[in-house]
């Protein structure tokens, strides 16, 4: 620190190099000739001018546009780089929250300036940190600003929740499929008819990846912000499921886990939304089946514990040709043992580990009797949704029929371009028919799949009654078939030398499961 002689002989006051600080949380307002950032800095130069020895550096330090809730600003960082380096003796401010609504961040920032040997003294709030009852009120002080800010964040997601209770949008990314105006989203007809037509692919194909590829091959294209590729925007699997698995297209806004009526209009039938959210609860603890090898029993249902991938089969077979079965992690076997560490495990011992622990949760009889009474209540209320949804699709397909017959007839009359117009009308209309018509076909099926179900519930309840008799005398084909009827995962744990085996969840209140 430098001192200035005096001429009394006393020593001069020691010469202090001051630094102000100003923010403001929005920009509104600062393209004024005098703004707050202005107001902030005459104030803080009306007290430095009373002070004695104090010098103001030449470097401003403002922050427009930048929040307190942290400290990620540029001309503070600046500010805070000068300190250290011993630029800057005190910095001032207008007020203690001009620095930082962060306690936390307001501690880190004063053990920064008690390492340079620096102070901070907020102007209107007549304080500093030159002295212990200063440093106490300034930590009181910035405990309320936090606590106020908190407030403010609590009051903001009260104001949100209760306006998604109302079933209005409140704002973020616009969905695809609509447009927003004054708040509210109306429907973006381009964008509304991909949807649907994602909905029926969906529905038609039950592949997200083959949605995605059709949309693509059709060039019925997602927004800019989407995945981009040499041939423009694409649709993915992932793209297609966030638009399949969302209830605002059903016209319902979402809060967290609940859901209520929204303001927007729906884009799809509630109908259609089911049936996909069946096919994609089903897809998602689908069993898939690698390989053809009966013996495999545990096929699809075997995780590894380490990674939570699937174990696939597998096989090895020795000079002296006797052949090893095992299970080995798909993830170690795409990508090596560096991403998952777990071995191949010897298929024998597993699949009598669970045969066994099966037979334990089989033995009484009420896990086949509980099992069977969910079915056929499962079976029953399928029936009355297929016959809803096949009534719902006959009404379509008559209606796309009419349609159809109606633009057909206008075809023949009209000439040029009034011609195009009504083939193109039509040519869409034909395709939405064969989309209902095939719809229909795949509804058909899951009945006629639902039937052979049905008639299948009592050899099923019998095997589980029966599970240690049965076991030994049915074919491996029926065994991996039992398996995968009740059981929904099996994941081994090799580290910790634990197998767990989950059955499916036939009941919602008791979630039937077995762990080992």
């Amino acid at each position: 620190m430098s001192r200035r002689p005096s001429s009394g002989g006393a020593a001069a006051p020691e010469t202090k190099r001051v630094a102000i600080y100003t923010r403001k949380s929005t920009t509104m307002g600062l393209e004024q000739d005098f703004n707050s950032l202005d107001a902030q800095r005459d104030a803080c130069l009306r007290y430095i001018e009373r002070q004695p020895g104090w010098k103001l550096v030449d470097a401003r330090y403002d922050d427009g546009g930048f929040t307190g809730a942290n400290i990620d600003r540029p001309a503070f960082t600046r500010l805070m780089a000068d300190v250290d380096t011993h630029k800057v003796d005190i910095i001032v401010v207008y007020k203690v929250d001009r620095l930082s609504r962060s306690l936390l961040d307001f501690v880190k920032v004063m053990e920064r300036l008690n390492a340079a040997g620096a102070s901070f003294v907020s102007v209107t709030q007549n304080f500093s940190t030159a002295d212990a009852m200063g440093r106490l009120t300034m930590n009181m002080l910035m405990s309320f600003a936090e606590f106020e800010r908190e407030m403010i964040s609590e009051r903001t997601r009260d104001k949100i929740a209760g306006a998604r209770r109302k079933g209005k949008w409140t704002g973020g990314p616009v969905p695809f499929g609509y447009s927003a105006k004054d708040k509210k989203l109306y429907s973006n007809d381009v964008e509304a008819h991909v949807v649907r037509e994602a909905f029926t692919l969906f529905l038609q194909h039950r592949q997200m990846a083959v949605v995605a590829r059709e949309l693509n091959r059709r060039g019925l294209q997602p927004r800019a912000s989407r995945r981009v590729s040499k041939r423009g925007l694409l649709w993915t699997k992932d793209t297609i499921a966030r638009v399949l698995r969302s209830p605002l297209y059903v016209g319902l806004m979402m809060h967290g886990e609940e859901r209520f009526p929204g303001e927007h209009p729906p884009l799809i039938e509630q109908s259609t939304y089911q049936q996909a959210q069946r096919l994609l609860g089903e897809s998602g603890r689908a069993l898939r089946v690698h390989g053809t090898n009966p013996e495999y029993v545990l096929r699809g249902l075997l995780c590894c514990g380490t990674c939570s991938d699937p174990m696939t089969p597998a096989s090895t077979k020795k000079k002296s040709g006797k052949t090893y079965r095992f299970y080995r992690c798909s993830r170690r076997d795409k990508y090596g043992k560096d991403l998952c560490p777990g071995r191949p495990l010897p298929a024998g011992a597993i699949e009598d580990f669970v045969v066994e622990r099966l037979g334990h949760a089989t033995a009484d009889g009420t896990l086949a009797v509980r099992t069977k009474a969910k079915l056929e209540a499962r079976i029953l209320k399928s029936r009355a949704d297929y016959v809803t949804l096949r009534d719902s699709l006959n009404a379509r397909i008559a209606h796309h029929s009419a349609g159809a017959s109606k633009l057909a007839d206008e075809v023949s009359r009209l000439e040029g371009r009034a011609r195009q117009l009504v083939e193109a009308k039509l040519r869409i209309e034909a395709n939405n028919l064969e989309a209902a018509e095939s719809q229909l076909r795949a509804v058909e099926r899951d009945a006629v799949n639902l039937e052979l179900d049905a008639t299948h519930l009592d050899w099923f309840a019998s095997a589980l009654r029966d599970f240690g008799k049965v076991w030994t005398n049915m074919t491996p084909e029926n065994q991996g078939r039992l398996l995968r009827a009740i059981v929904a995962k099996v994941v081994v744990d090799e580290k910790q030398g634990k197998c767990r085996v989950e059955l499916v969840n036939f009941d919602a209140t008791e979630g039937a499961k077995e762990a080992a």
